[in-house]
């Protein structure tokens, strides 16, 4: 490890140890898991990751975060959050990340106080700042920690540091609520929600390790990691994904050529509307 990522590791844990007893939210990504992972190894039992289980939740997703919880020995608590129920939610626009976040820290907010945590911390980190990611205004409004962020931490530090540490999340692909994968202005239900997890397992089963399934009504857009587009651009592969992805109720199946990358939905927001939002 070299002398900066050092030094930044140590004012993590300082900033950890500043926050007494805390709840970390944590979905299993990278960034949570590390966070997750630094806390228990600085606060002990002070610590406790918190995971929101509600329908935007894979449920691949939050078996792989329980499990990687107790490998560490990570104590967890499950919480039940209710964003799908609100109509600002299931509207979808620019705004959906901040009334998601603005539920699950209202529900850690509430825990906290019950159960006597001095604080609330999430994984949100350096090159967090240059997206579109209005869950972060939220995080404010709430006065929730941001340990990573104040570390100076990027996604490659906290990925250099969970290798370091032996963490088998260390090159976790990168993974988002399954409401992220549904165009804005397309309201987010259940049914939806169902479809965009029932053709990602199915990409997934077929061996694609970083991709999205964005759905578009009646048409879903796959796209795949520029590294493993070659595998998917066979007649067989084509044929293969077409028939799991229609199984799913899409009518239309598109391969983008552009290849994965993550918020790309946010493509379509005017400059204007993020701005105004922030």
């Amino acid at each position: 490890m070299d002398s900066e990522l050092a030094v930044k590791r140590e004012r993590l844990y300082a900033g950890l140890r500043a926050l007494g007893r805390v709840l970390v939210a944590y979905s299993g990504g990278v960034d949570s898991a590390y966070l997750a992972w630094a806390a228990h190894e600085v606060l002990g039992t002070e610590m406790l990751a918190v995971m929101a289980d509600s329908p935007s939740l894979a449920r691949a997703q939050m078996r792989d975060a329980v499990s990687f919880a107790e490998e560490c020995g990570i104590p967890l608590e499950i919480v039940r959050t209710d964003e799908l129920e609100q109509e600002e939610y299931q509207r979808n626009d620019a705004m959906r990340c901040f009334h998601c976040k603005d539920e699950l820290f209202g529900v850690m907010e509430r825990f906290a106080a019950a159960q006597g945590w001095q604080a609330v911390a999430y994984g949100v980190n350096v090159d967090d700042q240059g997206e579109w990611r209005p869950g972060q205004r939220a995080a404010k409004e709430h006065g929730v920690a941001a340990p990573l962020l104040e570390a100076g931490l990027t996604k490659a530090d906290i990925r250099a540091l969970a290798a370091e540490a032996g963490l088998r999340v260390w090159d976790k692909p990168a993974s988002a609520c399954l409401s992220s994968r549904i165009e804005y202005g397309r309201k987010v239900t259940r049914e939806a929600l169902e479809q965009v997890e029932r053709g990602e397992d199915a990409l997934r089963a077929m061996g694609f390790r970083q991709f999205r399934l964005r759905h578009h009504g009646d048409v879903a857009r796959i796209e795949i990691a520029r590294e493993e587009m070659e595998r998917a651009l066979t007649l067989e592969m084509m044929a293969r994904m077409s028939a799991a992805i229609k199984a799913c109720g899409f009518k239309f199946v598109a391969l983008d050529v552009e290849g994965f990358r993550s918020g790309s939905m946010n493509a379509v927001l005017a400059v204007e509307t993020i701005r105004g939002a922030r």
